[in-house]
């Protein structure tokens, strides 16, 4: 075998988090010292502790349950890992709570807006509200016909932070397309932008979701996120109390 092309200088493995994670494998659960094959083979033959030690180092918040960290270790399939510890995946996202920028967006306009942490927490918190006045927890199913905007990240990290399942799909799906999707999951919330652009072009969102509507009887309420228009014009969209995304929630909420 030839000799690497690059290899890191000292410093740099040092502080590398592969380093820190073998420091504290080594320490907290009995990893070997050695180079990378010694603890990739610790890994394999010591499943139980590699993954403890990885959520450990990880930060991963949880609550950790009574069941051993695998069960039925060599069946596969058939393995059961972590079987009664519970997590949230909203609350390890919003952990931070800071000035630093969590979501960055620009689009094909030349559209920028950035949101740090406690932006994002604080929209998390007021979308999350308005999910939970409407009884949203957990088996409910919420959905978004939506672009990649930041409002589709706080209404996915809303509703995950309520143990209920989030389900989407790109706006440039047809009617039939969407039902085929969320016609199986049956969500009581539909989020959607009022049209989106592409390739120069303005596109309406709102048409195919009243024809999905007229075919979806399970959504109680829409929310519309002004996107091509400052003012979306609500109307068809009564039937499940349309309501623009601004006024959805309660500002000041808390996760």
């Amino acid at each position: 075998m030839g000799e690497p092309i690059w290899t890191p200088p000292a410093r740099r493995v040092a502080a590398s988090n592969l380093t820190g994670f073998a420091a504290l494998a080594r320490e907290r659960f009995g990893a070997p010292a050695g180079d990378y094959a010694s603890l990739w083979r610790w890994s394999v033959d010591e499943r139980e502790r590699f993954w403890s030690a990885l959520v450990e180092f990880a930060g991963v918040l949880h609550t950790p349950g009574t069941a051993p960290v695998l069960q039925h270790r060599d069946r596969m399939p058939g393995a059961v890992w972590f079987e009664d510890t519970r997590l949230n995946y909203a609350e390890n996202l919003l952990a931070r709570d800071d000035g630093h920028a969590a979501l960055v967006f620009c689009n094909e306009r030349g559209a920028r807006r950035e949101l740090s942490y406690r932006e994002l927490r604080a929209e998390v918190a007021r979308v999350a509200a308005g999910l939970r006045e409407l009884g949203i927890g957990p088996g409910d199913r919420v959905a978004g016909f939506v672009p990649n905007l930041p409002e589709a990240v706080i209404a996915m990290l809303a509703t995950a932070s309520l143990g209920a399942a989030w389900t989407s799909c790109s706006p440039d799906f047809g009617i039939n397309g969407v039902l085929d999707r969320f016609g199986q999951v049956a969500p009581r919330v539909l989020f959607t932008a009022d049209g989106y652009f592409y390739n120069g072009k303005t596109i309406d969102s709102l048409a195919p979701v009243r024809g999905v509507l007229e075919q979806l009887p399970s959504v109680e309420r829409v929310v519309v996120i002004p996107y091509v228009s400052e003012t979306p014009e609500l109307g068809g969209l009564t039937r499940a109390g349309a309501i623009a995304f601004a006024d959805f929630g309660r500002r000041g909420a808390t996760l």
